[in-house]
Order: C-alpha cells, then sequence, then structure tokens
C-alpha cells in the first residue's frame, strides 16, 4: 500500500438532515479535502422548512434550537460551498441520491446554481473495494474514533476509508 498514501484523494460531502423523505432539508454540510482537511457549517431553517424527525436528531445530536442560533443561512453556506468547490468542479458522496436531494434544495433555497457537481462515490469504487469497504469504515471509525453523524467526521472518514482500501486487489 505505499502508493495508497501519495494518492491525491478525491474531495468527499456528506449532509445531515432534519430526517428522511418528504419535507427533510439540510442540517448540516461538511468536507474533506483532497489534502485531508475537514470542515462543516450547520444551517439554519427557513421559515418553511418545519420538518423535524426526533428520531434523526438522536443519531446526529444536533437540535433545531442550536441551528437557529448557529447555522449560518442558506445563501452563505451555498456560496461557500461553490467557493470551496468550483476549483476541482466535483465532490462525491456515499448516499448521493440523499445528498443531492438536499444539497439541490439548499441550492433552490439560496437561489443559486452549484458551480461544481455531486457524484455517487461508489463511482471511484473497484469491486475489491466494495467488498471490504463496510468492514474497514467500521475499524477506520474505530481506529480514529471518528464521531458519526457529523458531516465533516463522516466526510473525512469516508475518505479515510477510500484510501485504506485503494490497495486491496
Amino acid at each position: 500500500m505505499e502508493g495508497a498514501r501519495d494518492v491525491l484523494l478525491p474531495t468527499l460531502l456528506d449532509i445531515e438532515a432534519s430526517g428522511f423523505g418528504r419535507g427533510s432539508y439540510p442540517i448540516e454540510v461538511g468536507l474533506a479535502r483532497p489534502d485531508g482537511s475537514r470542515c462543516a457549517f450547520l444551517i439554519q431553517p427557513v421559515q418553511e422548512w418545519t420538518h423535524w424527525d426526533p428520531k434523526a436528531e438522536l443519531l446526529h445530536g444536533i437540535s433545531r434550537a442550536r441551528l437557529i442560533r448557529e447555522g449560518y443561512p442558506p445563501i452563505e453556506v451555498a456560496r461557500w460551498l461553490n467557493d470551496e468547490l468550483a476549483a476541482s468542479g466535483i465532490a462525491y458522496s456515499d448516499s448521493w441520491g440523499y445528498d443531492n436531494t438536499w444539497l439541490s434544495l439548499l441550492f433552490d433555497q439560496a437561489r443559486m446554481l452549484p458551480r461544481f457537481r455531486l457524484e455517487a462515490l461508489r463511482r471511484l469504487l473497484s469491486e475489491a473495494q466494495t467488498e471490504c469497504w463496510a468492514q474497514t469504515k467500521e475499524r477506520i471509525a474505530a481506529e480514529h474514533d471518528i464521531r458519526r453523524h457529523r458531516a465533516g467526521d463522516d466526510a473525512r472518514l469516508l475518505q479515510l476509508t477510500y484510501k485504506a482500501t485503494l490497495g486491496v486487489d
């Protein structure tokens, strides 16, 4: 796995949400950059974003009151994402169906177009990587004591798992 250390890592994006399904909206977006650094922003819900699933809150541990108090307006988060991702033009997600929907909702609310595209992480994975993915991800989470269901940490976990599976044949 010597070559895996020097590989340019893909940018990973993760979104936490108010719940799943109809009416849910993004509450936190996080990135793991190619250099391994990560960042995340809480998103302040707009007035029409009212759906709240207490089960989702149990997972991510973010209250709606905290979002209102500490979150950034959707337009600021959308601008930040465009600033971060316009140069590379691409980010990857392990939950493309959900994350793309929530990303579209964020940019629609901001009345902006994304200057990047979101792709499914599985497009980068070989069959061998896919086969050992879940087991490797659990090992990496334990080794690095990564808190799950927070957008920045989850994005970094995906990136570290990707890197760890690169040398798999």
